[in-house]
């Protein structure tokens, strides 16, 4: 077998004027104070349009471009924000606080202010804000391992760095990116999704195809089967049989022997030190037994967060000490595998299913027998983890690939995720600020999440429908088999899932026309047809991402 390190690695561009060999630290004063009102914007926009509109946006195309526009100011002081991976950090400050208080926070709280208990709504967002905390530093251990690994799609991801890049290098690659960018932002005006084109550029071929279909199925299946395949549970069922197959084989990665053994086979090849400074791609900085560490830790810190919803929500006087005990269990494991599936299906497709994930979890709850009012908080603790999963991987993805380029890498890599992590960690809690502040005036006049309404209607009425939980698991069986094929790579079957739970008119042709495109090109171009498509797809994301928040105009 041949070596990589037989042939020179192209020579890291010079750094610019404000790279310094270390990376830039969040609690720059300058940096912070850029960081903390980006989030405060990140969070507002984040709670205007899941109120008002029912959607959510990825913010952050706007703060790197913010970023970028703060570093031209002709002020000594603010010159430094023209270094990339400070525009990383501003990026995943503001992306971090509109997901955290949309998806997770705000949807969390609604649920039990709509099931008629306003006094659990305190509680709900103390255990929440846990919930998300942990679900994002579950991520930011995992990040770059085999199940999570940092050479992924994590589309988002991809299309941030890509704009941070054309901004800081000029040129044809801004060109590029800027004529994907008026495209995608054009077709909001006509509600057309082009960022689902957009993602099939930068995606698994094989996760998108089988996304494409989903959607396509969704759309015309009343039609052309006369049959609603995203009705009657079918699409939750594909779910749960993709979801359980996508748990063994993580679990399989996890323990399996022949992994070690090719590993230890490559470590006897070559120092993971050398491969790492020579190819960053090739590297993974996070082994079997850290990322079975992370995850045991993050069940056990999902427990301890359910234990303290528990006690602030009244559960220990309402239910039996077994009860309890089985209740805090099931909501950490629920958590945990609700994260794992967003989070793989977001790393290949830029989509996160958490609301439909959610639901299974719901339903699994009524037919087990769980109460209302403790059910109410289980589903509200389960929503605020995956959104910030999912978000956390776009931007480590975003820096990574930013990063990959400096020379040492690995200490380089390893500090910017810190930073990273610092980072959201600033935007969770401005956004935690926000939605305490606001909750009470949104509500009040009648802006609540739509999901959150689904959430507490499904809860009171509960399964109305007895042949709910039979329709879920038949259908389970063809996604079992379906994610089985694929393998973990793949994802075919949490993607199929993912495409039934989607109905976006016109978007299953895009996703599947740009696929088409995407494998003709690289015939005609080759390798060189992967950069060109990745900067077309990443403005299309990043117009489609402007468009989305500029609709709090709209709102």
């Amino acid at each position: 077998m041949a070596h990589h390190v037989s042939a020179p690695h192209p020579a890291p561009p010079p750094p610019g004027p404000d790279e310094t060999r270390s990376h830039p630290r969040v609690m720059e004063p300058v940096l912070l104070v850029i960081l903390v009102v980006l989030s405060a914007v990140g969070a507002v926009i984040g709670i205007d349009l899941v109120s008002k509109l029912g959607i959510s946006a990825n913010t952050s195309v706007v703060g790197a471009l913010v970023a970028m526009l703060i570093g031209r100011i002709p002020l000594g002081f603010l010159r430094r924000m023209r270094s990339v991976h400070r525009q990383n950090l501003a990026q995943s400050a503001i992306s971090a606080a509109t997901f955290a208080s949309a998806n997770a926070l705000l949807t969390s709280v609604a649920v039990p202010y709509v099931f008629g208990r306003k006094d659990l709504v305190w509680p709900m967002l103390a255990g929440a804000f846990i919930g998300l905390v942990v679900d994002a530093w579950v991520l930011y251990r995992a990040f770059g391992s085999r199940l999570l690994p940092a050479d992924a799609a994590w589309p988002p991801g991809t299309a941030a760095a890509e704009t941070i890049k054309a901004g800081d290098r000029g040129g044809r690659r801004a060109l590029v990116l800027a004529g994907g960018t008026a495209v995608g932002l054009a077709g909001t005006l006509f509600s057309l999704p082009l960022s689902a084109a957009g993602v099939a550029f930068l995606g698994n071929v094989w996760a998108l195809m089988m996304f494409g279909i989903g959607l396509m199925l969704r759309q015309y299946s009343p039609d052309i089967l006369h049959t609603d395949l995203g009705a009657g549970y079918i699409p939750h069922g594909v779910m749960v049989g993709a979801g359980i197959v996508a748990l063994g084989q993580a679990v399989h990665l996890l323990m399996g022997r022949r992994e070690r053994k090719r590993n230890e086979a490559a470590a006897e090849a070559s120092s993971v030190a050398t491969v790492r400074d020579t190819d960053p791609s090739t590297a993974c900085t996070v082994d079997e037994r850290a990322l079975r560490l992370s995850l045991i830790r993050g069940y056990a810190l999902f427990t301890g967060g359910a234990v303290v919803l528990a006690v602030l929500g009244g559960l220990i006087g309402d239910m039996s000490p077994l009860g309890i005990v089985g209740w805090v269990l099931f909501a950490a494991f629920a958590a945990l595998v609700h994260e794992l599936i967003v989070g793989l299906a977001a790393m290949q497709s830029g989509w996160f299913p958490s609301f439909a994930v959610t639901l299974i979890f719901l339903i699994l709850g009524l037919a087990i027998g769980i109460p209302s009012v403790p059910l109410a908080l289980l589903v509200g603790y389960v929503s605020a983890t995956g959104p910030a999963f999912a978000d956390m991987g776009y931007d480590l993805k975003a820096g990574w690939l930013l990063r990959r380029e400096h020379r040492p890498w690995d200490p380089f890599e390893r500090e910017g995720r810190r930073q990273q992590f610092l980072a959201a960690l600033i935007g969770f809690a401005v956004a935690l600020a926000v939605v305490a502040l606001a909750w009470r005036s949104y509500f009040g006049q009648g802006l609540i999440p739509p999901v959150a309404k689904v959430y507490a209607d499904t809860i009171k009425s509960g399964l109305s429908d007895p042949d709910a939980v039979r329709t879920m698991l038949l259908w389970a069986i063809p996604g079992a088999a379906i994610q089985l094929l694929g393998g973990t790579r793949r994802q075919m079957g949490v993607m199929l899932a993912t495409g039934l739970l989607i109905l976006t008119p016109q978007a299953c042709w895009l996703v599947l026309g740009a696929l088409v495109v995407r494998v003709g090109y690289r015939k005609l171009r080759g390798p060189a047809a992967d950069e060109e498509l990745n900067l077309v797809g990443a403005g299309l994301i990043a117009g489609s991402s402007l468009g989305d928040s500029a609709q709090i105009l709209k709102a």
